[in-house]
């Protein structure tokens, strides 16, 4: 596979993930979030099996049979206000894939029955806002990923929208997902710091990928 074949197979991938996003918050709108939930994983689910950008193996495409996704609590869509912190915080991440990324901490969103979670920007081409999420399930049998899971991560189209009230967000932790490097370690991912890790529980989302990584990479620290 060639550098070229790589570019443009990732570019369709992306073209696909914002078209998804699209209709999950055009759905979200038209009938519930429940029914987006469903939408995004049935597309989740056609990315991974059949998408040549796919993180997954040949190997585990072939027997690929759909992510493990938990079914849809309303109790965990949130429309949550940004609270602004101190200017000048930065994150430098070294990846395996991008180089040192800088991110620039842009607040602090606060999640009912689940705490403060640093809200960042990453301070690149493209921009982009980004949400991780490390949770009291991680790395548990059956829980999530041990290095966490993302929630929002704009700059690739994982975006769930703008809530009712100027400058909020949409929060909804059904839809935190594991990023690619929970199914490949071709991949080196941003995974949650200090200020996006929290001991509550929440098991919404999609859960511990299987077979699970042998080697974690844990960024952000």
């Amino acid at each position: 596979m060639t550098a070229l074949t790589v570019a443009l197979d990732t570019a369709d991938w992306r073209s696909r993930v914002f078209d998804l996003y699209a209709a999950v918050r055009e759905r979200a709108v038209r009938e519930s979030p429940e029914a987006a939930h469903s939408l995004w994983r049935a597309g989740r689910d056609t990315l991974f099996g059949t998408h040549a950008a796919s993180p997954l193996s040949p190997a585990a495409k072939e027997s690929f049979t759909g992510l493990a996704v938990a079914p849809y609590d309303p109790g965990f869509r949130h429309e949550v206000d940004i609270a602004p912190s101190p200017a000048g915080e930065v994150i430098d991440v070294q990846t395996g894939t991008d180089g040192v990324v800088r991110f620039e901490r842009l607040g602090t969103v606060v999640i009912p029955a689940v705490g403060p979670l640093a809200l960042w920007r990453l301070a690149a081409y493209g921009g982009g806002v980004f949400l991780p999420l490390r949770d009291g399930l991680a790395g548990i049998a059956g829980g999530t990923y041990g290095g966490g899971r993302y929630v929002l991560d704009t700059v690739k189209g994982a975006h769930l929208g703008q809530g009712r009230r100027p400058g909020s967000l949409v929060v909804d932790l059904n839809f935190a997902y594991n990023p690619s490097c929970a199914y490949n370690e071709a991949w080196a991912c941003p995974l949650p710091g200090a200020g996006n890790r929290v001991t509550v529980e929440v098991p919404v989302g999609e859960l511990h990928p299987l077979p699970p990584r042998t080697r974690a990479q844990f960024l952000l620290e």
